[in-house]
């Protein structure tokens, strides 16, 4: 059973799906959906097929009217350069592994999901309500896929129980000291927005500079946000509850705050912010600075130079006030700051829910021994969009994965263990027969 999924994975890494920018020729998405029909033939036999633009809408009516479920996973994948183990669009089957770009992020997620409710549907099964799958081709690039998708949703009034999508894994040690395997289900994702800053001048020659040059007020600028603290330092409550569940597998001093960390706030905070900047990613809102533009010239001063800075606003200081924050440091310079992208506010999922349970439920039935904790993602997700249409939006893939696996995700060597595909399936197996 093991080899045979393998197999059926590798021949959805082998077809290439990488998305871009101002992608006009949507064959091989077209093609991924065609093998996707191979690969399912009872799912797609019992659900009307929807597509739009590369990416594709499955409806599995169910016995009673309304729906329940949306599950959700991309079939873009990044780029792959870099020197790899296996070719990475080679799908090899080596090392008790499925090596490919896509394995993990989201090929993986996708083919588990659509495999579980393939061999449903081969059973006879059919869900109490209808059941929905959405996978989209533009993840990678910020597309409009998801977005296009929510939208229609609401407008036709369709309302979701549950949306879930990629997201946290089942990671051991999680958290430095938090010893154990803990299934780190998303809650929600910080939201993501692109920012330029403008420095003009009256350009010249480097042959006499003048002083405050527009790429010398960026760079002070972006040491000054870099060495300073311009955004809020909070614990939310939903890292509050992560910590809370994490605590009883630590020990020392850290161990001891956490059994109460409304009480000890103040030195969590302090702990977590220093402790790494994954850590310090939750607590805050961020801005990476990852492009620049200058002059054309080796001897020439720019009349304008910019650099743009990703945000990733915390749910705690919100959009906003996170603009506002930075907004007044590229003042003190000199700046312009436009809005190139704002992002979308998703708001945080309740992990007492109902739903939340389930996924803990299947959680404890297909990998026993596995703690489950809420986080909140610092990363980005299609299902940022689909809080108009759920009020409970997760995010999780049933794969437990190592540190080498993890940093595989856009990354070298992306790979998924042929032992976790059977379980994953068990997992959407679960989720399904439950809705």
């Amino acid at each position: 059973m093991e080899q045979q999924l393998a197999e059926m994975l590798a021949r959805m890494i082998r077809l290439e799906t990488v998305s871009a920018h101002g992608q006009t020729d949507l064959t091989k998405f077209y093609a991924f959906h065609d093998l996707l029909r191979e690969l399912f033939p009872h799912l797609f036999a019992v659900c009307d097929f929807e597509e739009f633009e590369g990416s594709f809408l499955l409806r599995w009516p169910g016995a009673k009217p309304g729906q329940g479920l949306l599950l959700m996973n991309h079939h873009d994948v990044v780029a792959a350069s870099g020197n790899w183990q296996f070719p990475p669009f080679s799908g090899e089957i080596a090392e008790g592994k499925v090596w490919g770009r896509g394995t993990l992020d989201d090929k993986g997620p996708l083919f588990g999901m659509l495999k579980a409710a393939d061999d449903l549907a081969a059973e006879g099964f059919t869900p109490a309500r209808d059941i929905y799958f959405e996978s989209a081709c533009t993840e990678e690039i910020a597309g409009s896929g998801a977005e296009h998708f929510a939208a229609e949703l609401k407008k036709r009034g369709l309302t979701f129980d549950l949306v879930l999508d990629e997201g946290g894994m089942i990671l051991t040690e999680p958290i430095k000291g938090a010893k154990g395997d803990y299934a780190m289900i998303g809650v929600g994702e910080k939201g993501c927005a692109d920012l330029k800053f403008t420095a003009r001048s009256g350009g010249g020659h480097a042959s006499a500079p003048p002083k405050n040059t527009p790429l010398v007020r960026l760079g002070r600028f972006m040491a000054a946000v870099d060495r300073s603290e311009p955004f809020e330092v909070k614990l939310s409550p939903a890292i509050i509850e992560m910590l809370r569940r994490l605590a009883p597998t630590m020990s020392g001093l850290t161990a001891k705050l956490l059994t109460a960390p409304e009480k000890y706030r103040l030195p969590l905070t302090k702990i977590l912010n220093a402790s790494s900047p994954t850590a310090a990613a939750m607590l805050k809102t961020t801005v990476a600075f990852t492009r620049a533009s200058g002059s054309n010239g080796n001897n020439v001063i720019p009349d304008e130079a910019y650099v743009v800075g990703n945000m990733r606003f915390s749910h705690h200081q919100g959009r906003e006030k996170s603009f506002q924050a930075i907004a007044r440091i590229a003042k003190r310079y000199g700046l312009e700051m436009e809005i190139l992208d704002p992002g979308v506010e998703s708001p945080l999922s309740d992990w007492n829910s109902p739903e939340f349970r389930l996924i803990e439920e299947a959680v404890r039935e297909v990998f026993p021994g596995v703690r489950t904790s809420p986080y909140v993602m610092t990363g980005g997700s299609d299902s940022r969009y689909m809080s108009i249409v759920s009020d409970t939006c997760l995010r999780f893939a049933p794969f437990h994965i190592s540190d080498q696996q993890l940093a595989s995700i856009h990354g070298l060597d992306e790979c998924v263990d042929v032992a976790s595909l059977p379980l994953a399936v068990k997992f959407y197996k679960y989720v399904i027969r439950r809705f």
